[in-house]
């Protein structure tokens, strides 16, 4: 995928962050966008921006954790655009709190929307990616899809399963033969409004775990990751890291192997002291 020109790129949570830059970058290449997000008010103005580029670009609202309605959406864009060559499986959500304080349901929503939403998305529009010709798969994990923090765990229990799901997905590919590329994207600590619309349970405020996440590990924009995202799916890598933490922790983590629990539980546990 070395031109976006006349492209046809699938985009959820356009809403904002990642989303919104994608959109509205690829759109000053020339790709025709379909867009969705959850949000009206904020699908709306990515719409507008990237109608602003001069871009083509349908956008309609979609919770990605409804399968069928993720199927209906599939051949939604395909009728209008008449084919799909690239798909950023992108939408997500958060929720911070130990796990012996979190009920059920919140480590369900969590995985509806970051892990089911990306088999939902992937499913619904392989399909088409392989009959293109020119596909490409692009799925959303994170840094916590390369090793779990304490308090994360419906985030890493999702983001882990997107990266094992992506990378069985890419040699699948690979051995069938079939005209699609696979990249599974780690972000590291990105400006975006995940933080602050997390949900919390235990003894987390959320208003100051999000403030802490802002302050001292969200470090480049939103802008910028998508720069790096659109650069790695143009070189076709299957694992991009974005940031400079995404990138010194998988190394770090390769490196110690399982000893990373301990130093994490105590750095993050004086680091959250610190932040009350």
């Amino acid at each position: 995928m070395k031109d976006f020109r006349d492209k046809v790129v699938v985009i959820t949570g356009a809403g904002s962050g990642m989303g919104r830059d994608l959109a509205v970058k690829l759109g000053t290449m020339g790709a025709k966008l379909a867009i969705s997000d959850m949000n009206p008010d904020g699908l709306a103005t990515t719409e507008k921006l990237v109608g602003e580029t001069g871009a083509a670009v349908h956008a309609q609202i979609l919770n990605v954790a409804e399968r069928e309605a993720v199927l209906d959406y599939a051949e939604a864009v395909v009728a209008h655009y008449g084919t799909v060559n690239v798909v950023f499986n992108n939408a997500g959500i958060a929720h911070h709190g130990e796990i012996e304080r979190t009920e059920f349901k919140d480590i369900e929503r969590v995985m509806d929307v970051d892990y089911w939403g990306v088999v939902n998305g992937t499913k619904a529009f392989l399909p088409h990616l392989i009959a293109s010709g020119d596909g490409h798969i692009v799925n959303t994990s994170s840094l916590f899809g390369l090793l779990a923090e304490p308090g994360q765990a419906a985030y890493n229990s999702a983001k882990f399963a997107v990266r094992g799901f992506t990378e069985a997905l890419n040699q699948e590919m690979i051995i069938a033969k079939h005209p699609v590329k696979v990249s599974c994207v780690h972000p590291g600590g990105i400006k975006t409004a995940i933080a602050r619309n997390a949900t919390t349970s235990g003894d987390h405020d959320q208003k100051k775990t999000a403030d802490f996440f802002d302050k001292y590990l969200a470090r480049m924009t939103s802008a910028d990751a998508a720069d790096v995202i659109i650069d790695g799916v143009r070189k076709n890598k299957a694992r991009i890291l974005v940031g400079n933490d995404a990138k010194v922790l998988d190394i770090w983590v390769r490196l110690v192997a399982s000893k990373y629990q301990g130093i994490s539980a105590r750095v993050t546990g004086w680091a959250m002291s610190k932040a009350e």
